[in-house]
């Protein structure tokens, strides 16, 4: 077909962006005068990337068939297929004139930067012209966060963007459905007895809906408890990583709340933890080397020898160390372990095992249902103490499991071959003489790990080499030079 006689659209192409309301992209789309088609690409670069798992894959599946369902109520539907970008635009315009595709700023892993890179030149030779929007106040090109937070209060505090679509604005089910004819179009069927949250905005608006009427009255009480966090927190994270709501929604709904007095402290915690997502991706969109090597230079001359025996027994929860054991084999099965505990196993993983922490990320991408980069990275180094700028901190797992599990709940739950044990060996089962493994038929070595590694030992080794290692002059130089990039203004800081 001639491209003079061809229909001109809009492509919006959604990445961790999978929601209809408050999506700059869409709304931008929409306001043209041409017709628009969404897009979403299973990519093989991702598909084949070990960062991420058949978790990750199903809830963006369940996303999209949420989605796909909303959108019949405007005869449409997003073409969803397997490819690479570039080859799906080129394949779409085989059969319309696409003029202007419209996107979201990714703070991804390398691997999307570089594919975003190589999709802008592939749009500029084709005179198509490329409309990316800020995503959730993270913003690209900052040289430093002056006025960071000012810029990020007052995207946040715009309206929700409304989804509402004129008749025949959106590619009709039929004229999506003769595009997909052209490719190889992904099954979107998963489990659904998984343990897994599923994906999709429905419900993630049900999830919303019962943290903010009723889960939330215990946030702050609950937040460290491994078990309880599980329904006092707000689960929303997966929600947020791949964008079926958008931060400024659910913040806004936090402000309703405290507007009302409702729950009014646990949601002001709860809103100065979306402050602090954000401060933590817009870092790594600054400096996303974060992925590969420390953001403080002083500490890439760190060397750990790897263990595979080690980082084997860690992640499959066999160290030996129940709260550590029941963590990995819970996020393992569920996807989901609260922050404290996820500061605990890297914590275990950097300091008592002694593993680089660039061994902990692919593990944990993979088991993290809410993998989003710029919280994942720089987190991982923070709590392997290779920050320079933050406090050092060593968690005890068996002081952890006493303080936030104190009747060993959770470790019973994950760790069953410990259910039957009095409550101070559920914690300790290293503690048992020989003659009370006896009596109660439990075997250390045999129904359970020793101990993997002495926690005192190992804890003193690791404090001493990194306390020694903040005095170093490299060490200083790059506190300094990470605390004038990243420091907020003095309204409101953040480390």
């Amino acid at each position: 077909m001639n491209s003079q006689n061809k229909t001109e659209i809009n492509v919006v192409l959604f990445k961790r962006d999978l929601r209809l309301q408050d999506n700059e992209a869409i709304h931008a789309a929409l306001a043209s005068e041409r017709k628009t088609l969404l897009l979403f690409v299973f990519e093989d670069i991702l598909l084949n990337d070990p960062h991420y798992s058949e978790r990750h894959w199903n809830f963006i599946k369940q996303s999209l068939v949420d989605l796909n369902h909303t959108l019949k109520a405007y005869n449409s539907k997003i073409l969803i297929v397997q490819s690479n970008v570039n080859r799906a635009i080129q394949i779409i315009q085989e059969t319309y004139k696409v003029t202007h595709v419209y996107s979201h700023q990714e703070t991804g892993i390398r691997v999307t930067y570089d594919r975003d890179k190589m999709l802008k030149r592939f749009l500029a030779n084709n005179m198509i012209t490329w409309i990316e929007n800020v995503n959730n106040g993270v913003f690209r090109g900052l040289q430093d966060r002056k006025n960071w937070i000012e810029e990020w209060e007052h995207f946040m505090n715009q309206p929700v963007l409304p989804f509402n679509p004129a008749k025949g604005q959106l590619c009709s089910v039929e004229e999506v459905e003769k595009l997909a004819s052209f490719f190889h179009i992904p099954n979107l069927e998963t489990n659904p007895d998984s343990l897994f949250q599923k994906g999709g905005t429905t419900m993630a608006l049900k999830y919303m809906k019962t943290f903010f009427q009723d889960r939330g009255k215990n946030y702050t009480f609950h937040i460290s408890k491994p078990l309880l966090a599980r329904r006092s927190c707000s689960r929303l994270s997966p929600y947020l990583a791949w964008g079926n709501l958008s931060v400024r929604q659910v913040l806004k709904e936090a402000q309703r709340n405290i507007d009302q007095n409702i729950h009014k402290k646990q949601m002001e915690a709860f809103g100065s933890r979306l402050r602090w997502q954000a401060h933590f991706i817009q870092k790594f969109e600054m400096e996303d080397e974060m992925e590969f090597v420390s953001i403080n230079k002083g500490y890439r001359k760190l060397k750990k020898q790897v263990s595979e025996q080690y980082i084997e027994a860690w992640k499959n929860g066999q160290t030996g160390y129940p709260l550590v054991d029941a963590c990995m084999r819970c996020l393992k099965e569920t996807g989901y372990l609260n922050f404290r505990m996820r500061a605990l196993v890297v914590s275990f993983f950097t300091h008592n095992l002694w593993q680089p922490w660039q061994k902990a990320t692919i593990i944990l991408s993979r088991y993290f249902l809410d993998f989003e980069p710029g919280i994942h990275f720089p987190q991982i180094q923070m709590q392997a103490g290779e920050t320079g700028i933050n406090m050092l901190r060593m968690y005890n797992p068996t002081k952890n499991g006493l303080a936030h599990d104190p009747e060993g709940v959770f470790i019973k739950k994950w760790v069953p071959e410990l259910a039957n044990l009095d409550i101070a060996f559920v914690h300790e089962p290293s503690r048992m003489t020989p003659m009370e493994q006896q009596m109660t038929g439990f075997i250390l070595d045999k129904n359970y790990p020793k101990p993997i590694v002495d926690l005192q030992e190992t804890r003193k080794r690791a404090s001493d080499i990194l306390w020694h290692m903040k005095d170093e002059n490299t060490v200083i130089e790059e506190n300094f030079r990470i605390l004038r990039k990243h420091t907020l203004s003095n309204r409101k800081k953040s480390s």
